[in-house]
């Protein structure tokens, strides 16, 4: 007798409820944050927005064809020179693959933590697929 093990673990009803078809995505995600991803490597966004929600600074991080972006302090030098209210964090997954990894998961607790103390939000972060984006947000995980 074979048993078979499935294939993967079905997400959690949290991580379902932040996926978001490409066909629902605002006109930001849509036409402002999706158009900055490249297909083949990951490239991390941070998007600054002052108290009156206008936005007032973006960095850029570009991640290696083998893997993962990092933030480097030259980009919150760029963010937090300003007055931050609310930051909003966006990068892609060109594997496909919308649920975040615990990577990211880890990553946007320390940047919440981070920025914290200096009174400034994490209002989200953005996971973009081809097929829609996740937003940390509506799953409750910020």
């Amino acid at each position: 007798m074979m048993l078979l093990e499935p294939a993967g673990k079905f997400p959690d009803p949290a991580m379902l409820a932040g996926f978001v078809p490409r066909k629902a995505e605002d006109a930001v995600a849509r036409q402002l944050l999706r158009p900055c991803f490249p297909d083949d490597r990951e490239a991390l966004l941070l998007l600054a927005f002052d108290g009156f929600a206008r936005l007032v600074a973006t960095e850029r991080a570009e991640g290696d064809r083998a893997g993962r972006c990092s933030i480097p302090p030259r980009c919150w030098r760029g963010l937090l020179d300003r007055r931050v209210a609310s930051v909003l964090m966006a990068h892609n997954h060109p594997s496909g693959i919308v649920w975040p990894s615990d990577a990211d998961i880890g990553c946007t607790r320390e940047t919440a933590l981070f920025l914290r103390p200096l009174g400034i939000d994490l209002a989200d972060h953005l996971v973009f697929v081809e097929s829609g984006h996740f937003s940390f947000r509506r799953a409750g995980l910020v």
